[in-house]
């Protein structure tokens, strides 16, 4: 039986790179990458072969790698990921760096996470933010299920989860900061159709003709739900800083901004009350 350099040599030739072999055959060894380096010569049971063999199929057929392993890595949390939820992406730590800017390290405070999906919003600033009382939504039963494993895997307990679309769940409820990483692409962007947004919700990636139909709906109805002095956060797309910014300013909002991800685009915008 083939040693694990010669297995991964073959899934590297048969998904075109090297990293998500290593990816998917640590998973299925339940081993972390410095492993690798002194056990190259290793056999694998006959067991361990045929499931990784069927996880580099999966990923050979387009699936994300994420959803192939269940798993994918945000902030500071590993968590549970499924087709039910989108992927957690390394630009959406952005959001949450600039919430927790806002929030005082040792006081209490109220935090909304709205369309939370797997739960990394909410569940990131829970950690960093042990006093805050954190409240998550999604329409997403499915997604729901999957966000509440994640807190309970993490023995974070400070965030509720209700089932409900974006605001319409917290009716009476008010919020020192609400932040959402909402669907944003338009509709009839050819990406949708491409690489791993072809496996991912399409209700949490697209909204609209020009993909602003859920961040207008927040904007309108954040309003609402924030103490004074509070901020709504979102994330968006590179090229709709400015109508973000626009659409905050003319809902009344102050402090109106705009911050950049690692590669200098529009990211994250919002506004205080």
């Amino acid at each position: 039986m083939p040693d694990v350099r010669s297995m991964l040599a073959v899934a590297a030739d048969r998904l075109g790179e090297r990293a998500d072999a290593e990816l998917l055959l640590l998973h299925v060894l339940q081993q972390s990458r410095s492993w690798l380096f002194t056990h190259a010569d290793d056999v694998p049971d006959m067991d361990v072969q045929t499931a990784y063999a069927a996880l580099v199929e999966r990923r050979a057929a387009g699936e994300p790698v994420a959803y192939v392993t269940g798993r994918r890595g945000f902030w500071s949390l590993d968590l549970e990921v499924s087709p039910a939820t989108l992927i957690p992406r390394p630009e959406t730590e952005l959001l949450v760096e600039l919430a927790l800017q806002r929030l005082p390290p040792d006081a209490a405070c109220s935090v909304a996470d709205l369309g939370t999906g797997s739960g990394a919003i909410a569940l990131a600033i829970a950690r960093e933010r042990p006093r805050a009382r954190v409240v998550a939504t999604d329409a997403s039963a499915a997604a729901l299920a999957v966000a509440r494993r994640n807190a309970q895997r993490h023995a974070i307990g400070n965030v509720a989860f209700v089932h409900g679309d974006w605001l319409a769940p917290l009716a009476g409820q008010h919020f020192d900061l609400i932040a959402s990483n909402p669907p944003y692409i338009e509709a009839a962007d050819p990406h949708l159709a491409q690489g791993d947004l072809r496996f991912e919700p399409p209700a949490a990636l697209a909204s609209g003709p020009d993909g602003l139909d859920a961040i207008r709906r927040i904007v309108r109805d954040a309003r609402s739900h924030l103490h004074t002095g509070g901020w709504l956060l979102f994330e968006h797309g590179w090229n709709q800083g400015a109508a973000t910014r626009a659409l905050l300013a003319e809902a009344g909002y102050a402090e109106v901004f705009t911050a950049q991800d690692l590669e200098l685009r529009d990211r994250v915008s919002g506004g205080r009350v």
